[in-house]
């Protein structure tokens, strides 16, 4: 619970605004270097990490190694859009190289074959690894995705040493069930690692989604091979080492940084691969699902887009919902499957709110993620960056209103404005489309029927948001709403033991959790007859 309680503590920490906030206008300074929407904390040199980049090659049987090509690829400082440094491009050839030694290291190796306890303790070392040299961990997440370094540290590497306690504990206590049969039979299942589990992560939470697949998997027995994104592969290759100091043994864990068409491709239909785990966009996901099917129909783990409706009641606390509502769109700006981007504000209070969550955007805090005080950083690339820019357009040529922001924030960098439209209609692709950037879009609904209806009319499904008072208003909403996750008068809780995913195209299976350890475990039957037993 703790690490779920630093997540929520960002929102906790921002619901009091300080008097001397409230005070400042449009184009103020809250203190030297942070503006808002303005250029000039922009224009400051960029503050060096403070780390070290030492792993930029592929982690394959245990050894960091060149490409087979010997192709490096440039990783991008979003902050300035230069080169931080370059890494290893993986593709078919490092891949085959990849899955033969988790293969090896599945069917020869000690991993599967080592006590369940033993396995608990290696992930629990790493844990403390990881902890130890969080510091320089939080520093290169904020480095390479341009989020808060702020955010990084307090929030989620604590998450990630959670998550990999909670799989350790989960280690030695994975068992199978005495079934009774109708005869004179003994009956009993295992719960057996499903083998070489193929994974493909996001750049939008490396660390992360790292320990929300390596850990369930590990935790099971299996052997992995693990893709990073082409945008963020550091973290990765960092924790990796750390997690050979723990005493992982070679081929159980693979890295290999490199492009979705090439080495995730290759890992998607690689007819060794026992497992395949995706997170990404709902586009992708359908590519990865139809490779995994046409080579070995490995079963498939998929966490996908969304469009997540935080609804606002007529009974809210105006001020905390425009404090949450803002948290759960503009979180990691606004780069996040779940965030709230359709705010449904009830027609009574709808002004009020309006009003309110454009002067909060007005007020958040832009600028180099390394500095004290920042709420917002860059976009991740000049791709997403283009990408925000086309729907703030779009939502213009369709009449929304353009309430603040709408553009781009300097002239250097992938930095975007907060932006807050009003007058949405649902046909609008600002309301239909997942924007994955600070943009927020606020509906007017006047009644509950009204709004499920509105709130369900989309092909996604992971998320939602509901603000109210009235405890029967939250059990109609929670039940009637067609997604994995509702939170009630919070948002973007991620405790290490509550399971997330989504319906509809919003992906396939659960993640976090004890569901999370389904993904990784074939049920086996074993049958065996009973001669005059003394009882059945």
């Amino acid at each position: 619970m703790a690490a779920a309680w630093r997540i929520s503590s960002l929102i906790s920490r921002s619901l009091s605004v300080p008097p001397a906030f409230r005070s400042l206008g449009r184009n103020s300074s809250l203190r030297r270097g942070v503006h808002r929407f303005s250029t000039a904390a922009l224009i400051e040199e960029p503050i060096t990490p403070p780390v070290q980049i030492n792993h930029t090659k592929l982690l394959i049987n245990g050894q960091f190694v060149d490409s087979a090509s010997g192709k490096t690829f440039p990783t991008i400082d979003p902050r300035t859009g230069d080169v931080i440094t370059h890494v290893a491009e993986g593709d078919a050839e490092d891949i085959n190289r990849a899955v033969s030694a988790a293969r090896k290291a599945f069917d020869e190796g000690p991993w599967p074959r080592m006590t369940a306890y033993e396995r608990s303790r290696i992930l629990l070392r790493f844990a403390d690894l990881v902890e130890k040299h969080s510091d320089e961990l939080a520093a290169l997440e904020s480095w390479n995705c341009g989020k808060p370094y702020e955010q990084a540290a307090k929030s989620e590497l604590p998450l990630f040493v959670r998550l990999f306690h909670y799989y350790a504990g989960w280690a030695d206590k994975i068992h199978g069930l005495t079934v009774p049969a109708d005869g004179p039979y003994d009956v009993q299942t295992l719960h057996e690692p499903i083998g070489v589990a193929g994974q493909i992560i996001p750049w939008n939470f490396p660390l992360v989604m790292f320990a929300w697949k390596v850990g369930p998997a590990l935790a099971c027995g299996n052997t992995i091979v693990l893709k990073t994104a082409e945008q963020t592969p550091l973290t990765a290759l960092y924790v990796a080492k750390l997690f050979h100091e723990a005493g992982l043994p070679p081929g159980v864990l693979n890295i290999v940084s490199g492009f979705g068409p090439t080495a995730g491709a290759a890992l998607a239909s690689h007819m060794d691969v026992d497992k395949l785990a995706f997170t990404g966009s709902t586009e992708t996901g359908k590519i990865v699902l139809e490779l995994a099917a046409k080579s070995n129909l490995k079963p498939v783990t998929l966490e996908l887009g969304g469009k997540s409706p935080f609804i606002i009641c007529e009974d809210a606390d105006v001020d905390k919902a425009v404090e949450l509502a803002h948290f759960a769109l503009f979180f990691n700006q606004g780069q996040c499957c779940c965030a709230g981007s359709r705010t449904f504000v009830h027609e009574r209070i709808h002004d009020e709110f309006l009003e309110k969550s454009k002067a909060r955007a007005m007020r958040r805090t832009v600028g180099d993620p390394f500095k004290k005080g920042i709420e917002q950083g860059p976009q991740i690339d000049t791709e997403q960056f283009e990408k925000v820019l086309r729907y703030i357009r779009s939502g213009i040529e369709s009449k929304a209103t353009l309430e603040c922001g709408g553009g781009r924030l300097g002239s250097k960098g992938f930095y975007i404005q907060p932006t807050v439209f009003s007058n949405v209609q649902d046909d609008m692709l600002i309301a239909k489309d997942e924007i994955f950037g600070p943009v927020q879009s606020i509906l007017k609904f006047n009644d509950l029927g009204d709004v499920i209806r509105r709130a369900n009319a989309t092909r996604y499904g992971l998320a939602a948001g509901v603000f109210t008072s009235n405890v029967d208003t939250a059990n109609t909403l929670s039940r009637a709403l067609r997604v994995g996750t509702v939170w009630v008068n919070c948002f973007d809780v991620f405790d290490a033991a509550i399971p997330f995913g989504g319906y509809k195209m919003s992906g396939i299976g659960r993640e976090k959790g004890i569901y999370s350890l389904h993904n990784y475990l074939q049920v086996k039957a074993v049958v065996t007859p009973l001669k005059s037993p003394a009882w059945l």
